[in-house]
Parts: C-alpha cells; structure tokens; sequence
C-alpha cells in the first residue's frame, strides 16, 4: 500500500519539485496539494494522508498552527516541518507542537524520501546535535517540578527516556543497555503510553522540559 502524502507550500515550484521527488519513488503518493496553511487542513481532511509536509512560513494560516489542528484530529496524519532555515525558534515550536520532524527545503532528495520513510514508519526525524541544542537552550530556561506522571515510569524506563533524549535511535540504546532492539521499541511503547506522548519527538522535549534531562549533562 502507498504512502499518502500531501504537499503544503505557498511556492509552487517547491511543491513541483517536492512531488517530483515523492512520486520517483516506488510506493509513494501525493494525494494532495496546498498553498497555505488553511488549505492544508482543508486538503489533508479530504484526502487522509499518511503524512503532510508542512512549510512553516505560509499566508492566511501558517504551518504551525495548521499542524497544531491537524495533530489535534482523533487519528492525525505525521507532519513534517520544511523550512529554508534552520532556526532554533522554528524547530522548538515544531516539537512542542507535535511533529515529528523538521526538514531544510534544501536537503537532498534521498534525505526528503528517507524522512518520509523513518516518520511513517514510527520514529521521528531528529537530528540528534540540533534537537538537542536547541530544546537544551529553551527548556533549560526555568527549574521545572518534575510531573507526577514520572513516578510511573520503571527505572529502565526513565533511563531509555534519558537516551531518547539524547537523540539515540532504538539500536544504539540496546547497545548501551545491551539488550534486544525488540526489547528496547517495548520501553519506548510504554514511555510513550505512560507519559502521554505521541511520540519521540515529543518525548525528548517531554524530557528536557520536566527536568529529566539537563543540557550538558552526561546520557545515562
């Protein structure tokens, strides 16, 4: 079966160019265009895609809030941020919206179809030196109190939660905690489960904001 994908820029040539791109590649569809943010909520309600790559700076309604009410659905599609530069601002609000990835406009095309891949397949699209560097130097703003639901985690739990933190994908947590990949995606499952979240994205801000991580620290 397909990816589903809607395209949302107010350029259109960057949509051309996105489409191009997507359709080249074997199991991947573009079921829907936009111009603006309204229109992408408007587009990807009619069409249900699997995922929408969202252009941050859009008129009418800009990408931001467009994700904001489309991860707001009982069953949302994946979003995507693209975005011709790399701003700290952007990339924070993007993760504490929800999404699950960020994109620079100008990144190859092999890196657009890998992104759509990783984020349909569950995991977010995280450059682990960026996110960390910039939800480090947000987050670490205040001295949170920590939320209540962390006393639900296990310690094995909370430790995974400090690696997703860290931008450490499922193999490279099972070799620090030497175990199964298999055993550690259940860890993951259950820090989201338990804590809330929709997904990695969301648990490194989750992780950084609530204290259980802080810049500079060491992993583990």
């Amino acid at each position: 079966m397909s990816i589903r994908i809607v395209i949302a820029d107010d350029q259109a040539m960057v949509r051309v160019g996105l489409k191009l791109v997507v359709e080249s590649e074997p199991g991947m569809e573009v079921v829907g265009e936009a111009a603006d943010g309204l229109e992408a909520v408007t587009v990807a309600r009619r069409t249900r895609p699997d995922i929408v790559l969202m252009d941050i700076s859009m008129p009418r309604m800009d990408g931001l809030t467009a994700a904001r009410k489309l991860l707001d659905w009982p069953d949302p599609p994946k979003v995507v941020m693209l975005t011709t530069f790399d701003t700290d601002e952007n990339l924070y609000a993007a993760l504490r919206a929800g999404t699950s990835g960020f994109l620079l406009k100008v990144s190859p095309p092999e890196q657009l179809v890998e992104a759509i891949r990783v984020v349909v397949g569950g995991d977010a699209l995280l450059d682990p030196a960026v996110t960390t560097r910039v939800i480090a130097s947000f987050a670490g703003r205040h001295d949170p109190a920590p939320p209540p639901q962390l006393a639900d985690l296990t310690p094995r739990e909370l430790e995974v939660l400090r690696f997703l933190a860290r931008g450490l994908t499922n193999a490279e947590i099972a070799g620090q905690l030497f175990v199964g990949e298999a055993t550690v995606k259940t860890h993951v499952a259950r820090v989201l489960m338990k804590l809330h979240l929709r997904d990695r994205a969301q648990a490194v801000v989750f992780a950084y904001e609530s204290g259980v991580v802080r810049p500079g620290a060491a992993v583990g």
